[in-house]
């Protein structure tokens, strides 16, 4: 048997009709006159096949049918103000779910930083963090699985992202602690040269494996790559266990190791930019309104 459909503004005029008891209060609290809250009672009688109010002289009264309906109506508009409330939030971005990917060194500086101030000003927002180093992240933006990335060195030539930078920190030299350079409070490149060098997986982030040896270039020399490591806390234990040096950003700093030593690059003009990406045609409003946030925590980089 299908079961009859029941109109919203009759529920409610139901609802409303069987708390007050009496037409005319009803009428007055739902802004309407008496007849069509008269109609839509005699509608929704109808779909039921029962009567739901008994009329009496001083007002009406519940019938056992009006009784066994009311409860239910009652959860169903509750459910439905629920839901259109929930549907505003989700449209406005003040609530849902956000998929952020992040390159794990840069939860040691920015990173924290822009969830707090985003956080603060959307705290229904459920953030979904996923650590991935660049080039997983890009692939991922494309795929749709993540909303928004936090990578290092944004390539050029994707028309379908955009990105913006929040950050430019300098380089610094990793080195073992027992290596001699690290009595120096600065180092220069090319005293680098002869040294073997550990680095992250070019495949994991191209643009910055690129931006080191191309640094190194620039000093004179092709580093001699000795061994890779996937993670920046890795590259930094496997100096310190004097597998090689590297070139990291100044924020790797804040990794303390025993046996590592961190110094100063001379001269220090050459920076790596993080950036915020997102796909250019997205509409989401969380994501717009991450990157508002995003905006007035980082007004300029």
């Amino acid at each position: 048997m299908e079961r009859p459909e029941l109109p919203l503004p009759q529920l409610n005029a139901f609802v409303v009709l069987a708390e007050e008891l009496h037409f005319g209060h009803a009428a007055a609290r739902l802004g309407i006159a008496q007849p069509p809250l008269s109609q839509q009672i005699r509608r929704l009688e109808d779909k039921v096949g029962h009567p739901l109010f008994r009329r009496d002289p001083g007002g009406v009264a519940l019938t056992p049918a009006g009784r066994e309906l009311l409860p239910a109506a009652r959860r169903a508009l509750t459910d439905l103000a629920d839901a259109l409330s929930a549907a505003r939030a989700v449209g406005s971005g003040e609530a849902g779910r956000l998929r952020i990917g992040f390159s794990a060194s840069l939860a040691l500086t920015v990173l924290p930083g822009l969830l707090t101030a985003f956080r603060q000003r959307h705290p229904a927002v459920h953030l979904d963090l996923r650590e991935m180093t660049s080039a997983p992240q890009l692939t991922a933006l494309h795929e749709r699985s993540i909303d928004v990335g936090l990578l290092r060195e944004p390539p050029a030539g994707e028309p379908e992202l955009s990105f913006r930078t929040v950050l430019r920190e300098p380089f610094v030299a990793v080195l073992p602690a027992h290596h001699p350079l690290a009595g120096q409070r600065a180092v220069r490149l090319a005293q680098l040269a002869d040294a073997p060098f550990v680095l992250l997986p070019r495949e994991d982030g191209p643009q910055l494996y690129d931006r080191i040896t191309g640094l190194c270039g620039e000093a004179g020399f092709v580093p001699r790559i000795a061994q890779h490591a996937v993670e920046w806390q890795t590259v930094c234990a496997l100096v310190g266990a004097g597998l090689g040096v590297s070139l990291a950003p100044a924020s790797i700093r804040r990794i303390r190791l025993r046996g590592v030593a961190f110094r100063r690059i001379d001269p220090g003009t050459a920076r790596t930019p993080a950036a915020l990406a997102w796909r250019r045609d997205d509409p989401d409003p969380l994501v717009r309104n991450l990157l508002a946030a995003v905006a007035e925590e980082v007004p300029g980089v």
